[in-house]
């Protein structure tokens, strides 16, 4: 095989020795030329890919900056072109702004949720303790049933016993409950 025929079986768009324009070189209807800039990022294949780059760009445009652009780097920039490109034909206005956009109003959101599950985790470590601290207190502070009054397993209560037994019971200075629920609407963000 000569040289030239090897040279046409590795550039994109030959098949058995004649070669096709790539999409680039289609869509402008001229002949794609051995050096073309285009025929590596827009195959035949795949004619779409660089019609909405032309119809948002510019196929000039496109050439001076692959020309600029290190060819190490082209495969990125054509792939950040194409993306930009659907996203324009996608929609006008607002292009891949709007998916940006969208995708930091999502993070925005998935921020607040994780907010919310964790002091949903504080309040239920809160109330655990809170329920442990009872439980322990509720063990060695008894109510008389007789009396009415507290015992424990002396016969009288001590002052430690009833601040145990304050505290156990007391109710927070600021709820959590609260605070989750308002986040939610008034709806509860578990259900138990």
């Amino acid at each position: 095989m000569g040289k030239e025929v090897r040279e046409m079986f590795r550039k994109p768009g030959s098949c058995g020795g004649v070669v096709w324009p790539c999409a680039a070189c289609k869509l402008l209807r001229r002949r794609c030329a051995q050096d073309c800039i285009f025929a590596p990022y827009f195959p035949a294949d795949e004619p779409q890919k660089f019609a909405n780059v032309h119809r948002v760009f510019g196929a000039s445009n496109v050439n001076k900056l692959l020309q600029e652009v290190p060819v190490g780097r082209r495969i990125d920039a054509v792939s950040s072109l194409v993306y930009e490109a659907n996203a324009r034909v996608r929609d006008p206005v607002y292009g891949c702004v709007a998916a940006i956009s969208s995708l930091q109003r999502q993070i925005n959101i998935l921020h607040a949720q994780l907010a919310l599950a964790q002091a949903e985790m504080v309040r239920i470590r809160l109330h655990h303790a809170s329920y442990v601290a009872h439980s322990s207190t509720a063990a060695t502070v008894a109510v008389n049933p007789l009396t009415g009054g507290t015992s424990s397993s002396s016969a009288t209560a001590t002052p430690s016993d009833v601040a145990l037994a304050d505290i156990a019971t007391a109710k927070p200075l600021f709820s959590y409950d609260m605070l989750l629920e308002h986040a939610h609407g008034g709806q509860p963000m578990w259900s138990y």
